[in-house]
């Protein structure tokens, strides 16, 4: 069982975990640098600091992310059709107090179910990875991170929160990703919230890992990335939502 859990994280949760592992210096060297934007400063597309990725061996198509203006906001545009993919910049350090953003969510997956492993897609998500602990992680869990990582050969995040639009559960649902238990989410925006309007979020990271993690970490661990993506290629749907204004806030 503990291989099948390795071997489930070195598939689909890789993808999300695998531009994570850059370098930089401790937080106590630097001081916190700002997120960047999604737009490249000097030339059309997407901003090298962030990374597209997909699953492993490009086995379905990758999700579309262009930045742009919509509705007059610099936006990034994130279209699903039957595919899978993760925007990730590499920050590491002490995070702010807050995590910020605006989203706006088009058109949904009404097929999807974050619950299951067969219909596990999100159309809209940002995700916050850290670096916790290895002795804070349980037995089992510690065994297949630690095969996960050797398998894949990438220092893999111990522990990942997204915050999730969804259409098919209200806000305030809580859980754990059905292919790792080291991939938490929350919903911000459900089944209550009207597609098509900017929506604005500013989350308190600490209270949240404490509300998912608490039980393993007293303190929350420092960040090793933040990520933005969506993905339909479980449920077999298409999808279209916008992600602005993402940012720390002390």
């Amino acid at each position: 069982m503990i291989f099948i859990a390795a071997c489930a994280l070195t598939t689909r949760a890789q993808a999300v975990f695998s531009q994570s592992n850059t370098a930089t210096a401790p937080a106590s060297m630097v001081t916190p640098p700002p997120l960047a934007p999604f737009a490249a400063e000097s030339s059309p597309g997407l901003n090298p600091a962030w990374r597209l990725s997909g699953l492993p061996g490009n086995r379905v198509a990758l999700t579309q992310f262009e930045p742009g203006l919509v509705q007059g906001e610099s936006a990034l545009r994130i279209r699903t059709q039957q595919s899978y993919g993760v925007l990730t910049h590499s920050w590491r350090g002490t995070a702010p107090a807050d995590l910020a953003w605006r989203w706006q969510l088009v058109q949904g997956l009404a097929q999807a179910d974050i619950r299951t492993k067969n219909a596990d897609d999100a159309a809209l998500k940002v995700c916050v990875m850290f670096d916790q602990p290895l002795h804070d992680i349980p037995f089992v869990q510690r065994v297949s991170l630690s095969l996960a990582r050797a398998a894949s050969g990438q220092a893999l995040p111990s522990a990942t929160l997204c915050y999730l639009w969804d259409s098919r559960y209200p806000a305030g649902t809580r859980g754990t990703n059905p292919y790792s238990a080291r991939v938490r989410y929350i919903v911000l925006n459900g089944v209550e919230t009207t597609p098509g309007q900017w929506v604005d979020q500013r989350r308190r990271l600490a209270d949240d890992f404490a509300s998912l993690f608490g039980d393993e970490s007293a303190v929350m661990p420092p960040v090793i990335a933040i990520a933005a993506g969506a993905d339909s290629d479980n449920s077999g749907g298409d999808s279209l939502a916008y992600l602005a204004r993402l940012r720390w806030v002390d």
